[in-house]
């Protein structure tokens, strides 16, 4: 079994909406605003090798949408979803599954691609797309908070390629990656949980989207129930093993994963946080 972190590229977020109700003062000193208020956020996706089959978890957002859209996301650094696959030694050909935590577009914009005749179809041709079934009747009836970030084009394709896959709570989608689902962030995410190496990785998409959100009251202002956020994370972090897991960071510019573990006050913090390769050992 082998895991490849794939970066697709960073962009931008208002600080405020990224932390909440958590104040500036304090949200700023763990990623620093720009004088437009916005912080800079990666979108790392993970490839999974497991037998002979190769998950891609989440997408990024794509290049497929207009000059305009882009406009408002500040896209920055090296890193695209094509370029760091060919880095790894794949390519949209080798990818058997694509694991979609949510259809977010900075999650999802990179399953769908648009051909040059202004087709829309699947960017990995060989692969089934899965998502869990109370995520995609939500993303397709979305309520006014969330409809901004629900672009069909990213993901009715899917549905019409024959593509698609619902995996339910508990399921274990290869024998290494068992699907948890939460419903905080947005209903029915996925938050898989991979076996490597004697350890746990827990891929945390956006209920812990940095290191700067271990702490269980910092959620978005971008979740639907930001109490349930704060409930999901405790019972994951009292369900797993401290010292033999490694919480993996989608939005985190700089820490690619951490190890956290109990204070004195018995409040979940990081004890380490890095790089995954080095991490796993």
């Amino acid at each position: 079994m082998k895991l490849h972190v794939i970066h697709s590229g960073n962009f931008k977020l208002d600080g405020g909406a990224m932390f909440g109700v958590i104040p500036k003062v304090i949200w700023n000193s763990l990623n620093p605003a720009d004088e437009k208020n916005l912080c800079n956020w990666a979108m790392r996706c993970l490839l999974v090798e497991d037998g002979d089959r190769r998950i891609l978890i989440d997408t990024g957002i794509g290049d497929k949408q207009s000059e305009k859209f882009f406009g408002y996301y500040y896209l920055n650094g090296k890193y695209s979803l094509t370029s760091s696959l060919n880095n790894a030694g794949f390519n949209s050909d080798d990818i058997t599954d694509v694991l979609l935590t949510h259809l977010h577009f900075d999650h999802v914009g990179g399953a769908v691609m648009k051909t040059e005749a202004g087709l829309l179809k699947p960017t990995f041709p060989n692969a089934t797309y899965h998502v869990t079934e109370k995520q995609w009747n939500h993303a397709m009836n979305p309520n006014a908070r969330e409809k901004a970030s629900f672009l069909p084009e990213n993901f009715l394709p899917l549905q019409e390629a024959g593509v698609l896959n619902f995996v339910e709570q508990g399921e274990m989608l290869t024998p290494n990656i068992r699907i948890r689902s939460v419903n905080g962030h947005t209903m029915g995410m996925i938050t898989p949980e991979i076996s490597c190496y004697g350890k746990k990785i827990i891929y945390c998409a956006d209920l812990i989207p940095s290191s700067a959100h271990v702490p269980v009251h910092y959620s978005m202002g971008y979740d639907i129930e930001p109490l349930v956020v704060m409930q999901e994370k405790k019972q994951l972090y009292t369900e797993m093993d401290a010292g033999n897991t490694l919480y993996f960071f989608e939005h985190d510019v700089d820490a690619e994963c951490a190890r956290l573990e109990s204070n004195e006050r018995g409040l979940m913090v990081i004890a380490e946080k890095g790089n995954l390769a080095a991490m796993l050992g």
